[in-house]
């Protein structure tokens, strides 16, 4: 049996089909829209946004059932469910839309989501709703449990390949070379709302975490380029009332080597939860 047969009998099908947009066909949006193409329980894909629409047309071309090639701004008008996975600059371009239309908007730039905090007021206002994966982070559910009590500090220790912060605004800023290190080098120390700001295409991760747990001006980050890696490797560390916790992620890069594998993954299991009839984990 396979194991989409097993899962379809573990979480069957008891909602309504939603319909999904993908905004963005990088390198988490193009499995992403895979995935959704060879077909997920309760859910249609009928759109697709992409800087680069002849690639996307190409993209499109090789699936079973291509879709619309919409403009960003129109996926509101289309799908119930529309997945960011867009340049942080173009984020608010997408999520204004969503939440006035009263979409379900699944964000993967959580960066930019912390630097728009009125998208929270319109999906108030208008009945939208964002949901934040985890990532390539793990155990924010164990974060958010230990944050329903007291939490006294949150830290994590993020160590790259250089090639996965290059072009960093913060590096750039400081003049922080970075391409032909012979050793580790602490490039970032600071807030998990500093890190975002200085790095918004390489760590959407110390965003996530700073909303699962304590903020993200109380959650502190250090990021390190090391040129023996060739996988992402976040360290998660919490003091709390309930728990202590240790725990940390060694990422395969995709293609693009500022994100991980695992990255659009997460996504897809984010969404088999939206229309599953059970739900595992917090």
């Amino acid at each position: 049996m396979s194991v989409r047969s097993v899962e379809s009998q573990l979480f069957p099908q008891a909602r309504p089909e939603l319909t999904v947009a993908v905004a963005g066909l990088g390198a988490i949006g193009r499995v992403v829209a895979e995935h959704l193409d060879h077909g997920i329980p309760g859910l249609r894909m009928v759109a697709v946004a992409a800087r680069d629409r002849v690639r996307a047309e190409a993209t499109m071309s090789r699936f079973r059932t291509p879709v619309h090639i919409e403009d960003i701004g129109n996926l509101a008008a289309v799908a119930d469910v529309i997945i960011e996975c867009v340049p942080a600059e173009a984020f608010s371009l997408l999520a204004e839309p969503a939440m006035r239309a009263g979409r379900t908007l699944v964000v993967i730039s959580v960066g930019a989501f912390i630097a728009h905090p009125t998208i929270v007021d319109l999906a108030t206002q208008f009945g939208g709703r964002i949901i934040v994966p985890t990532g390539a982070l793990l155990g924010l559910d164990a974060v958010q449990a230990a944050a329903q009590g007291t939490v006294k500090s949150i830290r994590m220790i993020t160590r790259k390949p250089p090639a996965g912060l290059l072009g960093a605004p913060y590096l750039v800023e400081h003049g922080i070379d970075v391409a032909n290190l012979s050793a580790p080098l602490k490039v970032f120390e600071g807030t998990a709302r500093e890190a975002v700001r200085g790095f918004p295409a390489n760590v959407n991760v110390a965003a996530a975490l700073g909303l699962a747990g304590i903020g993200p001006d109380r959650t502190l980050i250090e990021i390190w380029a090391d040129p023996a890696l060739d996988r992402n490797k976040h360290t998660i560390i919490v003091e709390g009332d309930s728990a202590d916790i240790e725990m940390s992620i060694s990422n395969i890069p995709s293609e693009n080597p500022r994100t991980g594998k695992i990255t659009a993954l997460s996504i897809i299991a984010a969404l088999r939860k939206m229309t599953s009839t059970v739900q595992i984990g917090t």
